[in-house]
């Protein structure tokens, strides 16, 4: 129960550390990211660092004191650990500092050669050179468009002059003849209260063209001409919006007419290269200047967040360093502890850690070594007891046995015998061990020829693999010998003993020797082989049958009336007697023939009930001396069957049936007298089942037993073939028969349970198809 407990509080601890280190590696992972990303973006958008830099600073800084107190508290831990002495203090001090001097040394290389590489490219950014030729640029891009724009409004005002006599009805003309002279976009004649007088150029398809201000056109009558230059300062001005504007004042031959004042204003648009260039070396120009501003400011945002990074990484280097440290010890401590109880002859189970690394898995494969040793130790002490407990029982076993088992030798001497083996060779083998076998009254020819056996087997054992021999012995022994326990192997004598034994070699080159009496079987087998001979004689005794019978007939018709009444009655008397006992020597021989030559059966699809109704036929109330009772199952069933052999089966049965129904009549006049047939069908075996019951007194017990065997008969007259033919039939059928006494219980007047006879029975089970 402590072991499953420190077990499941190491697992906790384990998984605890996991989430610890997961968390804290995901939090600094986060934060240098977010580094990274303002280290990018920095250059190009400097008010997302130092609007966000302050936060991220303070956030390191927590999260570096966090680290800082788990470090300061590792390692307190650590330097009582030291004092303390315990096992692997030592190895985690130098796992922490081997790994924290491999964080560390990196991260301040990498940190020199970056403050250093930050510093001086950042100073190489902004060089004399590239600021004075951003500003020769910018100054040469003005230049050019003072001088288009001033070029410009010279040809205006020449254009003006031009128009100062010029109608409003060929204004239009004279306006399209001064946009090509002058090379414009765009011509539009205002009046003094800015209305369009005339037009010529994009602005003919505009409803409203954009009229300039009162202020302009004061400024153009006062200049004579104005030029101005759009499209260049708005941030999202492009290269088809730039273009160069010129408002030139137009007289009049009147004198202080306004309605005579106007205006001509004239566009033109600027070339999109040119356009393009100014903008680039502009924006340029514009963007050098700011980052000159913030030279500084870039340098410290720069070396503030390398600075952040190191500081992350060296504590993040030393916690891992101690976290490691420490799960690489966790399994040596477990291994040490269990190594220790181990040698101390402690091999109960022992902790185990459920990580998926080697250690982790050494820890648990020495677990499993103490569990494997302590189950063989159990084993072993369960094996001794199963030993023991196996040599008692084999003891018993082999006193118990009916064969005969007896243990030899390399020299045929007797070691060890089991009452088997003294009750059926009927000596006392317990008195002669340590002795040879044939030493023994009355087995030497029995020990002479196991001992060729052995022989015969060592010579044929490594040629034919053979793993044991078998031979049958015959011992005979006067019919005194049983009593006396003293076999005797002088052959003539009636009682006899048939041994079939069987030999094997045991480790230490002994013999055992297994041997069982088959004096029975023998017997059986002598039985069936005179029955055979009995059939056999029987074939030949039929054939002189029928010449006797019509002998004996043909004396009777010659002689009936010649001879003396008292001869002719003798002689009729002996002719009946003659011809009787042949008819019973037929019916015998018949019988045996019946038995013998029954043929097998041709199995086909059969209505059952529909072959009982045909033989009932028979069996009605003018022709049976005892009525037979049919009760037939109503479902419509077939099974697979021999017509002409069930047919067979039927009258046996039936007869059988009325034969020990008349015989119980003779003895119990009061009993009824009736035999019962019927067909039972069970749908869930498929199985039809044909009962035939009678009224007779039953069968004996021993009889019960034997009552399908050949010959065995409680009729005076009987065979004894009749139900061994029913068997025979019906194991060609594949059917089940059974045969069984019915009782009916009842108490007498002492409160006795008494069993009535009611006759037998007889069942057959049938498969449906």
């Amino acid at each position: 129960m402590n072991i499953a407990n420190s077990q499941l509080e190491a697992v906790r601890t384990a998984r605890g550390m996991r989430w610890a280190f997961g968390l804290g590696a995901a939090a600094m992972t986060a934060i240098a990211l977010v580094l990274l990303l303002l280290l990018t973006q920095a250059t190009s958008n400097q008010a997302l660092y130092e609007q966000n830099y302050t936060r991220l600073f303070i956030v390191n800084v927590v999260v570096a004191v966090l680290l800082l107190l788990i470090i300061g508290w590792i390692a307190w831990r650590l330097v009582i650990r030291l004092k303390q002495g315990k096992f692997g203090s030592r190895l985690l001090v130098k796992l922490a500092a081997i790994f924290a001097l491999v964080g560390f040394a990196p991260g301040a290389l990498i940190y020199v050669v970056s403050y250093q590489f930050v510093s001086r490219s950042i100073e190489s950014w902004f060089d004399v050179k590239v600021e004075g030729a951003l500003d020769a640029g910018l100054n040469l891009g003005r230049s050019t468009l003072d001088t288009m724009s001033l070029n410009l409004g010279t040809k205006a005002r020449a254009a003006a002059a031009q128009l100062s006599e010029q109608t409003e009805t060929g204004a239009t003309l004279a306006l399209e003849r001064v946009r090509e002279q002058i090379g414009a976009n765009d011509v539009i004649l205002w009046s003094a209260n800015g209305q369009v007088l005339a037009s010529a150029g994009q602005s003919r398809f505009v409803l409203q063209p954009e009229k300039p201000q009162a202020t302009q056109f004061r400024q153009a009558r006062s200049q004579r001409v104005i030029t101005q230059i759009d499209g260049l300062d708005d941030s999202t001005s492009t290269t088809n919006s730039a273009r160069i504007r010129a408002l030139a004042f137009v007289g009049s031959s009147g004198v202080g007419a306004l309605s005579d004042q106007r205006y001509l204003q004239v566009t033109q648009e600027l070339p999109s290269t040119l356009v393009a260039n100014a903008l680039a070396v502009q924006e340029a120009h514009r963007e050098y200047q700011e980052r000159a501003l913030a030279r500084s400011g870039l340098r410290k945002m720069y070396i503030g967040t390398l600075t952040l990074t190191l500081f992350l990484a060296v504590f993040g280097a030393i916690l891992l360093a101690i976290l490691l440290g420490n799960q690489l010890l966790r399994p040596l401590l477990v291994l040490a502890d269990g190594v220790a109880q181990v040698a101390a002859g402690d091999l109960t189970p022992k902790a185990a850690l459920q990580t998926a690394d080697e250690l982790g898995g050494l820890t648990r494969s020495f677990a499993d070594m103490t569990q494997q040793l302590s189950d063989a130790r159990s084993l072993v002490q369960r094996s001794m007891e199963q030993v023991d407990a196996s040599r008692a029982n084999l003891q018993t076993i082999l006193d118990n046995l009916t064969s005969g088992v007896i243990v030899l030798d390399a020299d045929s001497m007797l070691v060890s015998v089991n009452p088997g083996a003294t009750r059926v060779l009927h000596a006392p083998l317990d008195a002669y061990l340590q002795q040879p076998l044939s030493s023994i009254p009355g087995l030497a020819d029995f020990a002479s020829g196991v001992a060729q056996q052995f022989d015969a087997f060592a010579r044929e054992h490594d040629a034919h693999e053979l793993d044991h021999w078998q031979h049958s012995f015959e011992l005979a022994y006067p019919a005194g010998a049983a009593s006396q326990a003293t076999p005797l192997s002088a052959p003539g004598q009636i009682n006899a003993i048939n041994l079939i034994a069987r030999g094997a070699y045991l480790p230490g080159n002994k013999k055992l020797l297994v041997f069982d009496d088959i004096s029975e079987i023998v017997s059986a087998q002598r039985a069936q082989a005179w029955g055979e001979v009995a059939r056999r004689l029987a074939h030949e005794i039929k054939n002189p049958l029928t010449p006797i019978q019509l002998s004996a007939e043909r004396l009777e018709m010659k002689l009936g009336g010649k001879l003396l009444p008292p001869d002719g009655a003798l002689l009729t008397k002996s002719v009946k007697t003659i011809v009787d006992q042949v008819d019973a020597m037929k019916r015998l021989v018949n019988e045996f023939r019946d038995y013998a030559r029954l043929p097998s059966a041709e199995l086909k699809p059969l209505d059952l009930n529909a072959l009982i109704v045909d033989v009932l036929q028979l069996y009605e109330a003018d022709n049976a001396a005892v009525p037979v009772h049919c009760a037939l199952d109503p479902a419509h069933v077939l099974i697979r069957g021999d017509a002409q052999q069930l047919r067979q089966v039927l009258h046996n049965l039936l007869q059988n049936a009325q034969d020990a129904t008349q015989a119980r009549a003779l003895l119990d006049v009061g009993h009824p007298q009736e035999v019962r047939i019927s067909t039972h069908y069970n749908p869930d075996k498929k199985r039809l089942r044909l009962v035939v019951r009678d009224s007779g007194t039953g069968f004996a017990e021993h009889i019960l037993q034997r009552a399908f065997e050949p010959y065995v008969t409680t009729k005076v007259k009987g065979t004894g073939l009749g139900l061994a033919v029913v068997k025979k039939i019906a194991d060609e059928h594949g059917a089940r028969i059974d045969l069984s006494n019915r009782f009916a219980e009842a108490v007498d007047l002492n409160d006795t349970l008494v069993k009535n006879p009611l006759g037998a029975q007889v069942t057959m089970s049938f498969a449906v198809v």
